[in-house]
């Protein structure tokens, strides 16, 4: 009951987050023309030849506030305009991109979140040990490396130097050709499960070759940054005072480090974590550019770079959902790993 109750509460502030969000977003359309601005509310690509008409059927030349109270209407039922870089309405566009970055964020997120943390408690567990010295080496390495760097050096080694080893892209030519052939079904459009569901292996295996590069590129920053949080959140931990009665106890320091310590050390790991899943389900904007991994960070890049204004907003909009998502789950979570999160709202 009491869990309902804070969920209830947190979902009730979200109303006036995203009504924040959305002004915030919409405030900044107004450097803009009306011309432009009118793009927000086309749908067919007809509708670009008559932008004037739109102007005037939607206000777009009225005060501020009524001009976003027809646009909040247009975006509850799912018109965020037309996207110039797709060729297709913003709200299509998005859900045709985000099969690629959610496909890159499935391989990446577990891998970054488990070696992290495993690596981190191992760190605080052998503090000042040979261990400890070569995590936090790698850790300052790794989170010394610009994004674009490393990601043109593995593009160089592993596809240049090795003469197409680990290619860019989401998929072979001739994979592709397969995919978009009437024997592939397109489940989910996630190509490695696609793969799995239409029982296919070389489809499999060619969409894990090309997601090498880029997974890579992403785990070794973030795996740097959740090491050094969880090493720090480990030390905090196994000072305290409930760790000392453990080992007391005479409890082996296994079971003191992944039973006592580990549990509350998680808290500040999943904050973390929960926007790192978003940032990497919004699209990774200079990994999905440089491999050339069409996903909803290139689409945003190509849109930015075009000045799709739609495409741009459409983009902040879901970011900004997803965020907003994301941490009432953050939330939630808190309330599982830490009672005390619970108990504390119902005590207020």
């Amino acid at each position: 009951m009491e869990l309902r109750a804070y969920i209830f509460r947190r979902l009730l502030l979200l109303v006036p987050v995203l009504i924040g969000v959305t002004l915030f977003i919409y405030g900044i359309t107004m450097f803009f023309s009306p011309i432009q601005r009118a793009t927000l509310y086309v749908t067919s690509i007809r509708q670009l030849t008559a932008l004037p008409a739109i102007i005037e059927q939607y206000g777009l030349d009225q005060p501020f506030f009524v001009q976003y109270a027809r646009w909040i209407g247009e975006v509850l039922t799912g018109n965020l305009g037309w996207s110039n870089v797709a060729g297709m309405p913003v709200w299509d566009a998005i859900w045709h991109f985000l099969p690629a970055t959610l496909e890159l964020a499935m391989f990446a997120t577990p891998l970054i979140i488990l070696v992290g943390i495993v690596l981190g408690s191992q760190a605080a567990a052998h503090k000042d040990k040979p261990l400890d010295h070569g995590t936090r080496v790698a850790a300052i390495v790794g989170w010394s490396l610009p994004t674009f760097w490393l990601g043109l050096l593995l593009m160089m080694i592993f596809y240049g130097y090795f003469r197409g080893l680990l290619p860019p892209g989401r998929l072979s030519i001739q994979m592709d050709m397969v995919v978009n052939s009437a024997e592939f079904v397109r489940y989910t459009h996630i190509n490695t499960l696609d793969a799995i569901l239409n029982l296919n292996g070389p489809v499999f295996l060619d969409a894990l070759r090309h997601l090498v590069l880029p997974v890579i590129t992403l785990s070794v920053v973030n795996v740097a940054f959740i090491m050094r949080l969880m090493r720090s959140s480990m030390l905090e931990s196994l000072g305290k005072g409930y760790v000392l009665t453990a080992r007391a106890k005479g409890l082996s320091e296994r079971v003191v480090v992944n039973k006592h310590a580990r549990r509350n050390a998680l808290i500040p790991v999943i904050t973390v974590s929960g926007y790192l899943l978003a940032a990497l389900a919004n699209g990774v904007v200079i990994t999905e550019t440089i491999f050339n991994y069409k996903g909803i960070g290139w689409w945003a890049w190509q849109s930015a770079v075009r000045l799709d204004i739609a495409s741009v907003l459409g983009f902040a909009l879901f970011n900004a959902f997803l965020f907003v998502l994301v941490n009432l789950v953050v939330d939630i979570l808190y309330t599982r790993v830490d009672p005390r999160v619970r108990l504390g709202a119902a005590v207020q």
